[in-house]
């Protein structure tokens, strides 16, 4: 395809300059990551102005990110490879006998002080009129045993009805809609969230950009972040969608699965919430390190 026009040796020239000294794994990534390049600017004949729009892009991202916004990981969600990634690590525990609950992107909004809340409290400091407040509760067992796990934190952070997660909100108290809870000794957790909406990933960015090149929306389903936790079992990050929602089959940075989407259903007799959603989490045992 117009290949012979370059020189055929250069690329492996470049794959060969690896040192003695790097490990098999970055040998395994890297000689494909550049021959995969390489042929990808040679299939499209990249000149020269259009790789520096590349560059600057890139350096954008980094240039916006910082510990409350994940530019660069949101420039991964909006073209799928975080999600590829999370599939291609994920795809053999979720087959197995004893799969645990499906995972989902991180996202660029975590952060790693969320506040601990009790069983049964609330991740709401910030009320909002249209805010539909559900008690989200259920049970985390064991995927093999069935066992209730207790002591499993759960993190969980939403972004409230305006669209906006509170770091990219002033007007939000720090940590509102942000908790970490813990199961107690039956394996069970409670706390007082909103009912997810749909909201646009931000478009002042690479990201945005990217998006309005391609003729893309920006829009999320609602949803709701999970980060399960526990010494004995392997960690999961994952999302779940509200069943409601219109923007579940072309979601913009498309994390939805269907084992991920749960229905907020009417909730009667609490005077704190008006929609109840139960989420059962399964958790698969940590492997056995061997000697």
């Amino acid at each position: 395809m117009g290949a012979d026009k370059f020189d055929p040796n250069f690329t492996q020239n470049v794959i060969d300059a690896t040192g003695p000294n790097a490990s098999a794994r970055t040998r395994e990534i890297i000689g494909p990551l550049i021959r995969h390049i390489h042929d990808f600017a040679r299939e499209v004949n990249l000149t020269v102005d259009e790789w520096m729009e590349g560059v600057n892009l890139i350096n954008w991202a980094g240039q916006m990110s910082d510990d409350r916004r994940n530019e660069g990981q949101l420039v991964c969600d909006v073209i799928g490879l975080e999600s590829l990634v999370d599939e291609i690590t994920f795809a053999a525990a979720a087959n197995a006998p004893d799969a645990h609950t499906a995972t989902a992107i991180l996202g660029p909004f975590f952060r790693h002080d969320a506040p601990m809340i009790p069983n049964g409290g609330t991740i709401i400091k910030n009320p909002v009129a249209d805010g539909i407040v559900t008690y989200m509760h259920g049970k985390v067992v064991d995927s093999l045993t069935a066992e209730p796990i207790p002591g499993v934190i759960i993190d969980t952070w939403e972004a409230s009805t305006n669209g906006l997660y509170e770091q990219q909100d002033p007007e939000q108290d720090d940590c509102n809609l942000r908790g970490r809870i813990t199961t107690d000794e039956n394996g069970e957790y409670g706390f007082y969230c909103l009912k997810p909406t749909p909201y646009p990933v931000p478009d002042d960015g690479p990201a945005g950009k990217i998006l309005k090149m391609l003729d893309r929306h920006p829009m999320r389903p609602a949803h709701i972040h999970l980060i399960t936790t526990h010494d004995e079992y392997m960690p999961i990050t994952t999302q779940i969608f509200s069943s409601d929602d219109k923007y579940l089959k072309n979601d913009s940075v498309f994390a939805v699965k269907d084992s991920l989407i749960v229905d907020f259903t009417p909730l009667e007799g609490n005077d704190k919430a008006t929609r109840e959603l139960v989420y059962n989490m399964k958790l698969k045992k940590q492997p056995v390190k061997t000697a």
